[in-house]
């Protein structure tokens, strides 16, 4: 990687002026923050590449420590760092879960071994049997899981988790070469495997493969991004409170059957994104790795500092070379073992910060660079992309941040953390609070359009909507927010309602306008495209244990008798046109005309006209506005039409040519209809 040599003491050091600088002037003060970040960087990648076996070795501890196959021997080795324990004994269903029969030894780098040869287990040791390992430490002994395990297990009548021994060699890929094309439009079907299905019980790898890839490929996103992949104990924790990084959720199925689904998505044209939760961990004793080793502070920062009090968990020391290594073999793990094409890494903002952006408005520069900023977690996250692009140049890592930190998506010779895009989380709440608290009429078009178009120069963002955060228990989707209760009696074709008439239209002009101004990627979340009326309540105490609400209920946009099919099929119009005109790919939208009296927004991107009517009641004949291009133009999309639940008030074949004036400027006349969008192309 080509970046400046920022060797020498501080008087020494070149005034560079990074690439991120020249692009915002109003970094110019910062300029030796910036510099001093990527030195860091530099600095700690030197460090490991030195170090002995180098970057390669570094990255693929989950190779030497936990449980390893060694083909030569012919048998198992398993290895913890745990350097500050006083004993460590595996116990498992090989040796009747005695916790003296089979002590591990330390050496003098903190970790301990243990080898079962076959010879001496034979029959004992295959796919399938549980350990663990008694560990005593300064908090005493107890029975914990390996922290490099690949496979965990719960137990359905104790609920006590155990690790498992697993070998995976046997999977064979078949998407060799598979990767999405960078100039192609990024479109996420954000998903959570054990919600997907209809059933009211836990979905699984398998039959999301089977029932939800050829739904996704029909609606024509070519991305999932895949949420609660990492074991974690409590279910109802959307899998951000995770026990066992190196072990997909055996909830859902096998690690075969994982890759069976990812392998299945590449031969389908569907990337796999992995949502990676390296922020926080669960506290959990018993399950995770918190005091593994009995003492405070082996993978977490001691005292306050190593707790969450909003999230309730810990909180990782990413200045700690060991822990820097256990992060970094988890990413490299999931790319090459199972495939995944990139990540979305959660909660960045609160990595990025030692007050984790609770309260804080980030209003000045200063907030990104002198108050609070936690650097060694920003040395892991340019780490972390560094390694993700290195092992898969194609690969795709979104940071999940509202904080705005300059240069996040920027590259990290740039200045930059190394993201190819940025959640863009402000949207949804936008919608949500206008939706929440104004009238319709009282909607202020110059805000929306700033707000969607408002994000840094350079830096790509995923436009969304909506996303699993906006299902949750205790907020309302967007659809329920726009129809409420009048879901549950009105959505049949043919009744009549003004409420699901409005519902319906406004659900498809602010999934288009979003996409379509605001960002470079698109996501929505399983269900959403269909308006799904359920909320998102996991089973728990307070419901009895239920999932009537965690699951998705495709029928209702399968049924023709209801209007979701309506939604669903502007959903799949909307993708289309955004993949074949490569929409979100194009320059940023151009304004054309911001009309508050009709509530009308026009505006160009890729080459398209787009006219969104957001008014209650105002349909204009003869509306005319200015457009770039003269010519011939001819109509592409219309949200008006009866397919789309609309009343089929414009006729799509009728030609719609420019007028020009005196000045040679040109002018586009249309029947411009309330609560509808119009999408126009210029004919060659």
């Amino acid at each position: 990687m080509s970046t400046p040599n920022l060797s020498g003491s501080e008087q020494e050091k070149p005034n560079i002026k990074l690439a991120l600088v020249q692009d915002d002037p109003w970094l110019g003060p910062y300029n030796r923050d910036l510099l001093d970040r990527l030195e860091r960087f530099e600095n700690r990648l030197d460090e490991i590449s030195k170090g002995e076996g180098g970057l390669e070795a570094f990255v693929h501890a989950h190779h030497y420590l936990g449980l390893n196959y060694d083909r030569e021997r012919l048998g198992w080795y398993y290895r913890e760092w745990a350097p500050k324990a006083h004993a460590l004994y595996a116990l498992g269903d090989f040796n009747n879960w005695n916790r003296e029969s089979h002590p591990l030894q330390k050496n003098d780098q903190g970790i301990w071994e243990i080898f079962f040869p076959d010879s001496e287990f034979g029959g004992k040791i295959e796919n399938g049997t549980r350990i663990k390992v008694h560990v005593v430490g300064d908090n005493g002994g107890m029975d914990r899981i390996p922290a490099y395990i690949k496979r965990v297990i719960q137990d359905t009548n104790t609920t006590d988790f155990s690790g498992q021994f697993w070998d995976s060699q046997e999977f064979k890929w078949t998407d060799e070469g598979f990767h999405l094309r960078t100039e192609e439009v990024l479109a996420i079907y954000e998903s959570h495997t054990g919600m997907a299905q209809e059933k009211e019980g836990l979905g699984t790898y398998r039959e999301f493969e089977e029932n939800i890839l050829p739904r996704v490929k029909r609606l024509g996103y070519n991305a999932i991004q895949l949420m609660a992949v990492q074991e974690h104990p409590y279910y109802g924790s959307f899998g951000y409170h995770v026990s066992n990084f190196f072990a997909p959720s055996s909830r859902f199925g096998t690690p075969d059957e994982l890759k069976s689904m990812i392998n299945k998505a590449h031969e389908m044209g569907i990337a796999v994104i992995m949502d990676v939760v390296h922020s926080h961990a669960v506290k959990n004793l018993a399950e995770g790795i918190n005091q593994f080793d009995g003492s405070e502070d082996q993978y977490f920062h001691p005292g306050g500092r190593g707790e969450h009090s909003g999230w309730d968990s810990k909180l990782f020391n990413y200045g700690k070379t060991e822990v820097l290594q256990f992060l970094l073999s988890n990413i490299a793990y999931w790319v090459e073992e199972f495939h995944f094409d990139g990540f979305r890494f959660d909660g960045v903002t609160s990595m990025l910060y030692f007050h984790h952006g609770e309260g804080v408005s980030f209003d000045h520069y200063d907030k990104y660079f002198k108050d609070g900023v936690e650097w060694d977690a920003i040395t892991y996250l340019q780490l972390a992309n560094h390694l993700v692009h290195k092992l898969n140049p194609n690969a795709i890592t979104i940071a999940e941040d509202m904080s705005g930190m300059p240069g996040t998506c920027r590259s990290i010779k740039d200045g930059g953390l190394g993201f190819d895009y940025r959640l863009a989380m402000g949207l949804p709440d936008y919608w949500i609070k206008i939706l929440k608290h104004k009238k319709d009429e009282e909607w202020n078009l110059h805000e929306l359009w700033h707000t969607l178009g408002n994000r840094r120069y350079k830096e790509k963002n995923v436009a969304y909507a909506e996303s699993h955060d906006q299902a949750l228990v205790g907020d309302k989707t967007l659809a329920f927010w726009l129809m409420d209760k009048d879901m549950y009696w009105d959505m049949e074709v043919g009744r009549q309602n003004p409420v699901i008439d409005r519902g319906i239209a406004l659900h498809k002009m602010i999934r288009l306008i979003t996409a379509a101004v605001g960002g470079e990627a698109y996501l929505t979340f399983m269900g959403n495209e269909f308006g799904h009326p359920e909320w998102v309540d996991f089973p728990r105490e307070g419901n009895n244990w239920s999932y009537k609400h965690a699951r998705r209920q495709w029928s209702l946009a399968d049924y023709d008798r209801l209007k979701y099919k309506y939604l669903q099929a502007f959903d799949k119009a909307m993708i289309e046109l955004l993949r074949t005109d490569n929409v979100p790919m194009a320059l940023p939208a151009k304004e054309l005309n911001i009309d508050p009296q009709n509530m009308v927004i026009a505006f160009e991107r890729a080459n398209l006209i787009f006219v969104f009517n957001f008014h209650p009641t105002n349909s204009v004949p003869d509306y005319k506005f200015y457009v770039p291009n003269s010519g011939e133009y001819e109509l592409i999309l219309n949200s008006d039409q009866e397919v789309f639940g609309g009343f089929n008030r414009i006729q799509n074949e009728l030609p719609y040519v420019t007028e020009e004036d005196e000045y040679g400027t040109s002018w586009l006349s249309i029947y411009n209809i309330n609560r509808a969008v119009q999408v126009f192309k210029r004919k060659e």
